[in-house]
């Protein structure tokens, strides 16, 4: 065991995020994908919470082996060999989410086949924090805690749930994602954060690979049809919103968020690690990829697909995944800079409500205007904490003591 922790090296302050964690992210590039696809398949309530669901262990996967990558390099040694091992394990998960509560006839028991891939992802890297924290009593603590719980509960409840169906296996499935993340919440801070600036980055990158599946609907709403006046209006509208919400994080609240952190100090430090990035990160990666399914819709009825036409209306589930996915993002982004900072963006919390205030008014315009409403309001924010705020964001922004 000596010679395996050898060949772990210890993350250090100026770490950067390894190229081996950008493949692994490629992973759930495809994941969010799958994700879309089987909600945009059906869409019902049901069929969307289902969704969710599945998006709620994908996001328990890439968390493990974020605050993983923290501690130890990812692409050295026995390390390296473990994330490939994570990736194959979470390829399989990933391939068979479409099946995932409906199994197909013929080939492996899919919902089986999920909770084992799941089982693999998380031994493997319950197996890797355990060699790492081989010299550290503290964290080896708190990796035993931690596994006692998450392990048993999180697993265990999802290879029964693989076992059943209907209402029971949905309600193993949230007992399963609701288990797992109390008792991460409730097992201590005894973790470790060896670089702020790598841990900031690295979900950074996975706003940009969320944002990026947005981009991928807008391509998948237009696929097959011929280039016209409104799928070119539309596409730039639906970018327009993309890049709105990749300015209201990275522009300034980002920045600030990761200086409280890398100014942090003990258990404060692994509280906004954890608050912020592993439970505030959640529901903006969920509004992104609601807001996919939003987009695909929209561009299918500019473009006429669908038998739809210029004209018809947004309603029902695709509005309120419009709409509600660009709130649920801007909730989770007012909570990740509160925590850190305890200040609230009350510009932002002021643009939820009126998102949501205008979801009925929307339910009456055609698809194409309802898209440039949302993307109107969500300029109306950035021009506005552009003026308001002008000289705190260029401090931030410029500021060498950043």
């Amino acid at each position: 065991m000596t010679g395996v922790t050898r060949r772990i090296r210890v993350v250090s302050e100026n770490a950067s995020v390894t190229q081996l964690e950008l493949f692994f992210d490629l992973v759930l590039v495809f994941a969010f994908t799958q994700v879309t696809d089987l909600a945009a398949h059906e869409v019902t309530a049901l069929n969307m919470l289902r969704a969710l669901l599945i998006l709620a262990v994908m996001w328990w996967v890439w968390i493990a082996y974020a605050w993983l990558g923290n501690v130890i390099q990812a692409d050295e040694g026995v390390a390296r060999v473990a994330m490939f091992a994570a990736m194959g394990a979470a390829l399989i998960v990933a391939e068979v989410i479409p099946e995932t509560f409906h199994d197909m006839p013929g080939g492996w028991y899919a919902p089986l086949v999920f909770a084992i891939g799941y089982l693999v992802i998380r031994v493997v890297h319950l197996v890797m924090f355990w060699l790492a924290s081989n010299e550290d009593a503290q964290l080896r603590g708190q990796v035993t805690r931690w596994a006692v719980g998450s392990i048993t509960i999180g697993t265990t409840l999802l290879i029964i749930a693989a076992l059943n169906e209907g209402a029971a296996q949905i309600w193993l499935w949230a007992a399963a994602i609701a288990g797992d993340m109390l008792w991460t919440l409730f097992a201590g801070n005894q973790w470790r954060v060896n670089s702020a600036s790598h841990f900031a980055e690295r979900h950074g990158l996975i706003v940009i690979v969320a944002l990026g599946e947005s981009i991928v609907a807008i391509g998948v709403g237009m696929s097959g049809l011929p280039i016209s006046w409104p799928i070119a209006l539309g596409s730039l509208l639906a970018l327009t919103v993309s890049a709105l919400l990749w300015w209201a994080y990275f522009d300034v609240a980002a920045r600030v968020v990761e200086h409280e952190m890398m100014h942090a100090r003990g258990e404060r430090r692994i509280q906004i690690a954890r608050n912020c990035y592993t439970y505030w990160h959640f529901p903006m990666i969920a509004g992104i990829i609601a807001l996919s399914l939003g987009l695909k819709k929209v561009l299918n009825y500019v473009g006429g697909a669908e038998g739809h036409s210029l004209h018809d209306k947004l309603y029902g589930i695709p509005l309120f995944a419009l709409y509600g996915g660009v709130m649920l993002y801007v909730i989770g982004l007012v909570g990740f800079k509160q925590y850190a900072t305890r200040q609230v963006s009350w510009a932002r919390v002021v643009t939820v409500v009126l998102l949501g205030a205008l979801i009925p008014v929307a339910a009456h315009l055609p698809a194409i205007v309802t898209l440039g409403l949302l993307c109107a309001v969500l300029a109306g924010l950035t021009g506005w904490e552009l003026v308001r705020y002008a000289q705190p964001r260029d401090e931030i922004r410029h500021s060498e003591a950043h």
